[in-house]
């Protein structure tokens, strides 16, 4: 790679705010430009379906960085215009108005969007929870109390039927899986969260597709399910996961499959590296393909790719993290470290599932693949290493009957 004298990010997320402050505490000191879709100031994105839903806190409150920070790290920052395409020949950048914004190094971090019901278009009263618009559109909603259906029991409808429960909706979650993150934590786990949400008032309707929204004019007013029922609903939340923003790299030449497709140190080839939820790398310890979409794994890996851009490809370091993510539920807090779906048995040692106080080992093909914990951030903390090393599972799960998981 030749000198770079000016990086080009795209997508002003947690993994670009990280990527460029990367740079710079490297002392990088060329052009950094940081584009992005919206016309907010970066912002954090995991209170958008708790802290800013029910009101806690306000929109300012979400910025990753104050405008002081900010300005300290002498960005080009272009907000409120999205990137249209990109000429690799060129090495440019085409956004939306037009204009074309050059690159030595580019970084693809424009995260991912929500995925909709089909036929949901136009549709008033039908909410996806992926930015700051969704979450006060959904906050608004929620006022007086309404009739809200979710759709999906993942991350995002989960926290949503929680935080709405305790605005005074009335809640009802749908879901094709058996109990709430079952596909995630299991069922053991699972059927904790059903219980909890349910004696929070949620009404749960697990194992049941949803065929469509039904509506009068361009206004929703429930929700169709494949066995022939309609559940009445004020409002409905879509949370049925997300898809990586990659359509303006299309005929690029930047590969792209389950994101952009990087090797292990998240280089795309062709001075293009990618970091957040749209970069998908070949993990360095399974040789798997993997994306993910969490908080926490955005901002290490835009502080990796920053490494790696002044290491340059050949000297480059491979991607190697143990993935976290947390969730906060009425009065729970769930943290997840490493891999727990395609688990093949789990284990709880310590506390447990009637307490609603434990942690749990999560194995695959004999090693420790995972950990959660549930109200014991503090012990989990020691199981991250043992997940880190892949520990043999007899060795450290300890006496206790395994779960055996469905694979």
């Amino acid at each position: 790679m030749s000198e770079i004298r000016q990086v080009t990010v795209v997508g002003a997320s947690a993994a670009g705010v990280s990527t460029a402050e990367g740079l710079r505490r490297a002392g990088y000191e060329g052009r950094i430009t940081l584009i992005g879709e919206e016309a907010h100031l970066p912002y954090d994105r995991p209170p958008l379906s708790k802290q800013l839903l029910s009101g806690d806190w306000e929109p300012e409150r979400l910025r990753l960085r104050g405008e002081e920070a900010l300005a300290g790290l002498r960005l080009d920052l272009r907000l409120g215009v999205p990137a249209q395409s990109l000429d690799m020949a060129a090495h440019e950048v085409v956004l939306a108005d037009g204009e074309r914004v050059g690159y030595d190094a580019l970084v693809v971090a424009t995260g991912a969007a929500a995925r909709r019901l089909p036929g949901t278009e136009g549709v008033s009263g039908v909410h996806v929870l992926r930015t700051l618009e969704d979450a006060l559109g959904l906050r608004e909603a929620l006022r007086g109390g309404p009739r809200l259906v979710v759709v999906g029991s993942g991350f995002v409808g989960c926290e949503a039927a929680a935080v709405a429960r305790r605005m005074g909706a009335e809640v009802t979650m749908v879901s094709d899986v058996p109990a709430p993150l079952a596909d995630v934590l299991g069922p053991d786990l699972g059927t904790m969260l059903a219980e909890v949400h349910r004696e929070q008032g949620v009404r749960l309707e697990p194992g049941v597709l949803v065929e469509g929204i039904r509506s009068e004019g361009v206004r929703a007013t429930g929700v169709r399910l494949a066995d022939g029922r309609t559940l009445e609903a004020d409002a409905v939340l879509v949370g049925i996961g997300a898809r990586p923003n990659t359509g303006w790299l299309a005929g690029s030449g930047v590969p792209v499959g389950n994101g952009v497709e990087c090797d292990a140190t998240l280089y795309a080839g062709s001075d293009v590296w990618a970091a957040g939820d749209v970069a998908g790398w070949l993990h360095p310890r399974t040789g798997i393909p993997t994306r993910i979409e969490h908080r926490t794994n955005a901002a290490e890996q835009g502080l990796a790719v920053a490494r790696n851009i002044l290491a340059g490809p050949g000297a480059a370091i491979p991607f190697d993290p143990v993935p976290y993510v947390w969730s906060d539920q009425y009065d729970l807090k769930v943290q997840i470290f490493g891999r727990t779906r395609g688990a093949d048995r789990m284990r709880v040692v310590e506390g447990g599932l009637a307490e609603r106080k434990l942690i749990a080992l999560y194995g695959l093909g004999g090693q420790v693949c995972g950990a959660v914990a549930v109200n014991m951030a503090r012990a989990a903390r020691a199981y991250r290493a043992l997940v880190a090393e892949g520990a043999d599972w007899e060795t450290v799960a300890g006496a206790g009957r395994d779960r055996e998981m469905a694979r």
